[in-house]
């Protein structure tokens, strides 16, 4: 790693950071396209949500499903780090190493760290995210929440009682009076909710002890990796997707974090100069979980069929995914916030069986095509989509690993993507398992 000097001071390069984001509504297959990018990587970063999310990652005949843990920890060489910005579940994340750990993942502990800032998730979090979605009364007033408390837990921590980790291993007595005043506020607002505090503080005793090997401060632990003057490799992994940031995705219809690439700056306490390549990942249809608007939905047979066939339902929920064509709209709306070096198509496979697709390339309001992609979701629900139409290819594509091998109809679809988007198609899965994914160059 090099050195500048720029008006005679030196000026430290340093290594760039990759990021992997979902470019559309979530579940797009980042897991996999980070598992790919990790077996070089020296560490694997988580910068915000909770265990809402949920990645998949088929190694030989194992199913690893990970929520908190970054989807690079199955490489043994590589560390992986939950950043200040996620929010953590404490039971969630031991249950979720134990399993790992009982499907061969060995070592977890000694590869993961976590985040003295980052917030903790409650159980009781996790009751008001309920009871806050059983008050709104009306299915089409619900958000559709994985009612994990993620929402709950943000909306502490931006009231400044929230409670972190470097709280819960400092001073215990603290943190029992911390804990007691955040179940007081939350019972004045929600006066059903049940809290056993005494057995909480008694079970957050046992977490004290059981985190507190894995507790680091991150935030200096990444700007040692990213100055290391021995090049690191380091890969941030996206949490949820951009259409679901709370920003820029479809409000209220989002998650509670920043899950487009500005949130890797605040989730990890990092420089933007660290940023390298941001890579988007795109499903070759469109999928999104719970409520909201959703232009390309196919709400039939097809529908169905598709979501059938990808077996769409959710890693965390275990929600059915509402499914429909690929919209390009969304991923061109995206690329504008995150800028995408390449794309990451998963899931061509999926479509192998369709005789004719339809690609959206347009919305269109009142005859007048959008310039941009609608915050308005009653605008949103109104537009009309303008398709491309495609030949299917009606071949099983999943023994392709070279782009020559796809059928033409195939290649057309994914050079369609490149124009419309402007960005393009590096990899393309084909199948579920570790290796059913070409690479281009």
């Amino acid at each position: 790693m090099a050195s500048t000097q720029v008006n005679g001071l030196q000026n430290k390069q340093r290594n760039r950071a990759v990021v992997i984001v979902g470019a559309q509504w979530g579940d797009e297959g980042k897991g996999k396209i980070v598992d790919l990018l990790a077996v070089k990587a020296d560490a694997v970063c988580r910068c915000a949500g909770g265990n809402n999310a949920g990645h998949t990652v088929v190694a030989g005949t194992t199913e690893y499903d990970f929520h908190l843990l970054p989807s690079g920890i199955i490489n043994p060489k590589c560390t992986s780090i939950i950043g200040n910005g996620v929010v953590v579940h404490l039971p969630g994340l031991f249950e979720e190493i134990s399993k790992n750990e009982a499907k061969g993942l060995n070592g977890i502990r000694d590869r993961l760290y976590v985040s003295d800032r980052a917030h903790i998730v409650f159980d009781l979090h996790q009751s008001v995210d309920g009871l806050q979605e059983s008050e709104k009364g009306l299915k089409k007033q619900q958000l559709g929440t994985t009612k994990k408390g993620i929402g709950p837990t943000y909306a502490s921590k931006a009231s400044r009682h929230g409670i972190r980790i470097s709280d819960l291993i400092g001073d215990f007595d603290r943190f029992s009076e911390k804990f007691q005043n955040v179940v007081r506020l939350h019972k004045q607002a929600f006066p059903s909710l049940e809290v056993d505090v005494d057995a909480e503080i008694a079970r957050y005793r046992h977490f004290a002890e059981e985190i507190r090997p894995l507790v680091k401060d991150t935030v200096f632990v990444m700007n040692q990796l990213i100055t290391n003057p021995q090049s690191k490799f380091i890969i941030v992994e996206g949490a949820n997707a951009a259409m679901l940031d709370i920003d820029f995705g479809t409000y209220p219809y989002v998650t509670s974090s920043n899950c487009t690439v500005g949130g890797v700056l605040t989730g990890l306490g990092i420089p933007a100069n660290a940023l390298g390549d941001v890579y988007g990942v795109v499903k070759a249809y469109t999928t999104r979980v719970g409520d909201g608007p959703f232009p390309t939905e196919l709400k039939e047979e097809l529908g169905s069929m598709i979501q059938q066939r990808g077996a769409e339902f959710g890693v965390t929920t275990k929600r059915p995914r509402r499914c429909g064509w690929l919209d390009l709209v969304v991923v061109k709306y995206t690329h504008m916030l995150n800028g995408y070096a390449a794309l990451a198509l998963t899931k061509l496979d999926i479509l192998d069986v369709l005789d004719e697709l339809f690609v959206g390339v347009t919305y269109k309001y009142n005859g007048k095509p959008l310039d941009s992609f609608p915050a308005e979701l009653d605008l949103l629900e109104k537009v009309e989509v303008e398709y491309v139409k495609m030949k299917g290819w009606k071949k099983d594509i999943s023994g392709a690993r070279k782009f020559e091998e796809l059928p033409p109809e195939a290649q057309e679809y994914i050079s369609l993507v490149e124009k419309v988007v402007g960005v393009p198609v590096r990899w393309i899965g084909v199948g579920k398992h570790r290796d059913a994914i070409i690479f281009r160059e």
